[in-house]
């Protein structure tokens, strides 16, 4: 197995245990035990504790940044923050990474955080100057992003139905 897909999956059981288990739970050894590598194949990639949950943030960081990049199309007014709903919606699965990542850094170092942190500042920046009103899109992100932190705790009283159309109804206010 190459070195990078290695990595990748050390990340992926790593993730899955936050996600399954809580941040309590991830450790070294259950890690490597997750991924069925030993553990010195474990330290040869991320060498304690902190580097596992800093490749972690910084492998999440990179997915989501890709996410909405994907979704960022032409020159329309509010393209940033429709961008931002569409990788919400469509990527739903793969944000448990981004989940994961930030359980982890939030329960041992905050500072971790500061990759996640400047992407969300940068996607701030895009949304207030996308030719919307500012104050209006920044509530409509900050409601993506409280439907999203539902999810991620479980706090979720809506069905997909009425997830999906809280989506579709920001995002036509976001292309006005």
């Amino acid at each position: 197995m190459a070195k990078h897909q290695k990595r990748d999956m050390l990340l992926r059981a790593a993730a899955d245990i936050v996600n399954e288990q809580g941040v309590s739970a991830l450790t070294l050894d259950a890690v490597a035990q997750r991924a069925e590598v030993s553990k010195g194949g474990l330290l040869y990639h991320f060498n304690n504790k902190q580097a596992l949950i800093q490749g972690l943030v910084d492998h999440a960081n990179e997915l989501y940044r890709e996410n909405v990049r994907s979704y960022v199309d032409g020159n329309q007014q509010g393209k940033w923050l429709q961008a931002f709903i569409e990788a919400t919606r469509k990527h739903r699965k793969e944000n448990k990474a981004v989940t994961s990542a930030i359980l982890a850094a939030q329960g041992n170092d905050r500072n971790l955080l500061a990759p996640l942190q400047a992407t969300y500042q940068e996607w701030q920046d895009h949304i207030q100057s996308d030719g919307l009103d500012p104050v209006d899109a920044t509530i409509y992100r900050l409601a993506v992003d409280g439907l999203w932190l539902s999810d991620i705790f479980g706090l979720t009283s809506i069905d997909d139905e009425m997830r999906e159309a809280v989506l579709d109804r920001l995002k036509a206010l976001s292309s006005k």
